[in-house]
């Protein structure tokens, strides 16, 4: 497809961001001005007006789309949402907080015309607290290292994807975080790209101004994202491993006690390590016995559920 005759959607999930979106749009509307384009604003149960302000600015322009949720869902919930409902050969996401600069779209557009199938925004001079800055740090560091996708800034909301990514990734709960390493896994060719990150001029964020309500988060979802890429359809190779790993520690605690009694050294019964040794072995048994649990489920389930993404047919 020649790049002229692309269309581009614009997708923003929004929350109490009614200050905010009319100067997004003007920006938006600005940059967009000689492309083929439409604008999603999936406003994900807003207590503001935020609604009022996007009805308005539909009534002037045909190519904005509102979706409104029933209720605050999620950030997930609203990009998998907009995600079923995008026409466009590239999608683009990004926050209706203004702390996205619209005027990036062009570099990301540019960006992932050298063959990359996703390109992840990296604010690398962010505007937000220290607080938040670290514990971001720690978090893209943690998954780069568990996934094996070297990225600076995972969660960042600006992301350009072509089409057939984002009908393909499965977004719920808080995976939003992780849809670059969620596309890897699946064999996209993914990259990133340096934008400028703008400080937040209206309100607080969603997750609270030090990012303290996200450390939980940070610590389970990479697991999360582990089990459901790499290990989605060899659970026994997950549970089964570190049962094993339990069952021969706890074995070789064993066999020293055992051999400190026949050489005389007194009684074990009583002694703490005993009882590690005992329960590594017990945990080890129920760990492997529950990898091959998820290995019937997944048998069982298997042609339903097929996830092989095909490159080409010739």
């Amino acid at each position: 497809m020649e790049k002229h005759s692309r269309k581009i959607s614009i997708l923003i999930p929004i929350y109490n961001e009614a200050q905010s979106i009319l100067v997004l749009y003007q920006k938006l509307s600005a940059v967009l001005a000689n492309m083929d384009y439409e604008i999603i604003f999936v406003d994900d149960g807003s207590r503001d007006d935020s609604i009022v302000v996007l009805e308005s600015i539909k009534s002037q322009n045909n190519k904005l789309k509102i979706i409104q949720l029933k209720r605050n869902f999620g950030k997930s919930a609203a990009l998998a949402v907009g995600f079923e409902e995008v026409l466009g050969d590239l999608v683009i996401t990004m926050d209706g907080d203004l702390q996205d600069e619209p005027t990036e779209i062009p570099r990301l557009l540019a960006e992932i015309d050298k063959g990359y199938d996703l390109v992840s925004g990296w604010k690398i001079d962010r505007k937000d607290p220290l607080v938040k800055k670290i514990s971001s740090k720690i978090f893209n560091f943690t998954v780069s290292i568990m996934t094996g996708l070297k990225l600076h800034d995972f969660n960042c909301g600006f992301k350009i994807y072509k089409s057939e990514v984002v009908k393909s990734l499965d977004v719920y709960g808080d995976l939003h975080r992780f849809l670059p390493a969620l596309a890897y896994q699946q064999g996209f060719k993914v990259g990133e790209l340096k934008v400028k990150h703008n400080e937040r001029q209206f309100g607080d964020s969603k997750y609270g101004r030090s990012g303290l309500k996200r450390i939980r988060n940070y610590i389970l979802d990479p697991i999360n994202v582990i089990l459901i890429t790499k290990y989605q359809y060899k659970p026994a190779h997950f549970f089964g491993g570190w049962g094993l790993l339990a069952i021969l520690s706890g074995l070789v605690i064993n066999i020293y006690l055992s051999a400190l009694w026949f050489l005389g050294h007194g009684p074990i019964g009583n002694r703490p390590l005993l009882f590690l040794g005992i329960l590594l072995i017990i945990v080890g048994i129920q760990l492997v016995s529950m990898g091959f649990l998820g290995e019937l489920i997944v048998r069982a389930n298997f042609k339903k559920n097929k996830n092989y993404y095909i490159k080409v047919k010739k």
